[in-house]
């Protein structure tokens, strides 16, 4: 269900769903379509299980530095993943929750329909998610996801 702090994007990727999984958790390919270009993602390192720290790492193109950590609330194999920030490592409570990311891979005649969900903490932070660019920049990078996914 969809709620008045969530937003999402969806699209049919050409890959199956096992390609896209690999995407997500697989370090060395989240590091060449995590982050919109022409920002790059120098680092990724990932202990993927529920429980399992992450933290992501963005540069915007004058150098600045962009850690996302969080932890996998939910892991299933080619099928769901359930990531947030609310914590940094070893259930670490964040200064400051954002959101909680639900991603789905449902295999649809070889393809993956490819379901992106931001549920933030409050209307005002979905808000400024808004704000910042999430439709183009998620945009950006399903479509950088979609291409390395189907190269797979």
């Amino acid at each position: 269900m969809i709620t008045d702090r969530d937003l999402t994007i969806t699209r049919l990727i050409d890959a199956p769903p096992a390609n896209v999984y690999r995407c997500w958790t697989e370090p060395e390919l989240v590091k060449q379509w995590f982050a919109p270009l022409p920002y790059t993602t120098p680092s990724a390192e990932m202990d993927v299980r529920p429980g399992g720290a992450s933290i992501i790492t963005m540069r915007s193109p004058d150098g600045v530095d962009m850690p996302n950590p969080g932890v996998f609330l939910e892991v299933v194999p080619n099928r769901k993943i359930v990531v947030t920030d609310a914590y940094t490592s070893a259930w670490e409570p964040s200064p400051k929750p954002f959101l909680t990311i639900i991603l789905t891979f449902e295999e649809e005649a070889g393809k993956t329909r490819y379901t992106a969900l931001a549920r933030h903490w409050t209307v005002a932070d979905r808000e400024a998610h808004e704000q910042m660019g999430f439709h183009t920049g998620w945009g950006i990078c399903t479509d950088q996801l979609a291409a390395l996914a189907s190269r797979l």
